[in-house]
């Protein structure tokens, strides 16, 4: 197995980490103490939440633009910057691991880079001088299909790589912006003490654990959790690369919701 790390994030609300938003200040600390604990990677494989296409898709351009994929914000939001570059030996080596699994997969040069990627990154590493590609997620949002995508990339040669899953553990819109009353606090705790177990518990063999993934919606307050799951199925993918319990995990209250961070440590050159 080539070295390699999976990092799901939360990523908060639109660019408003950006922004100096209160409601974000616990997350930006996150990002940053995550970059400093965690081997810098020669490149990043972004499964963002905010890309969806009939098949799996990934970003072949050398340079992508930026997309501004979000409404209602400040002007400056709009002329935030992140020119880092792609990397197309990369982008098809992820074409090929997915075809060689049976996976459906396409290349596109015109799609740029979504506020899943920037925003983030531009946190973590602000330099702007990682290369990235950007893999879509596949609409229908089937977890086991996502699962399957993840395990395909095991097999992507590639050394020094970062998969980052960019999505969100809580992902209620209206239960962001309503009280935090008792009831939502508890039913956000409780599905994500299940995210955690899940993705932890030495107890489960990885048949379970995947089987769970599978069946998530069936885990406590999970459809008032995630009423939609795009944002949750990043972290299908995530642990489809790595296939084991998480070695770390950090929480953070965003927008008053906590919220969770997965991170795998994989392999070696020499493994």
């Amino acid at each position: 197995m080539k070295d390699r790390q999976s990092l799901f994030i939360s990523h908060g609300g639109g660019p408003m980490p950006l922004l100096g938003d209160p409601g974000h200040r616990e997350m930006v600390q996150r990002l940053n103490e995550i970059t400093a604990d965690i081997q810098r990677p020669d490149a990043i494989l972004v499964i963002s939440a905010h890309w969806e296409e009939a098949v799996a898709t990934v970003t072949t351009a050398a340079q992508p633009e930026l997309i501004y994929d979000y409404y209602g914000f400040p002007p400056e939001s709009y002329n935030i910057r992140y020119p880092a570059p792609g990397h197309p030996t990369l982008a098809n080596k992820v074409i090929a691991a997915l075809q060689n699994n049976g996976i459906a997969v396409q290349g596109t040069e015109k799609r740029g880079y979504d506020h899943g990627m920037f925003v983030p990154l531009k946190i973590m590493y602000p330099e702007a001088d990682i290369p990235v590609v950007q893999l879509s997620l596949v609409k229908g949002l089937d977890p086991q299909q996502h699962l399957a995508i993840g395990e395909a990339l095991q097999q992507l040669e590639f050394d020094n790589l970062l998969v980052l899953g960019s999505g969100f553990s809580f992902h209620n819109m209206r239960a962001f912006f309503a009280p935090n009353t008792p009831d939502i606090r508890a039913r956000n705790l409780a599905f994500e003490e299940w995210l955690l177990e899940t993705c932890s518990s030495q107890q489960l063999t990885e048949a379970q654990r995947s089987e769970r993934f599978n069946h998530w919606a069936a885990a406590p307050h999970a459809r008032f959790c995630h009423p939609r799951e795009e944002h949750l199925i990043p972290l299908h993918v995530c642990y489809g690369v790595a296939g084991k319990p998480v070695d770390k995990y950090w929480s953070a209250e965003v927008l008053n919701k906590q919220s969770g961070m997965f991170y795998w440590k994989l392999g070696s050159p020499e493994t």
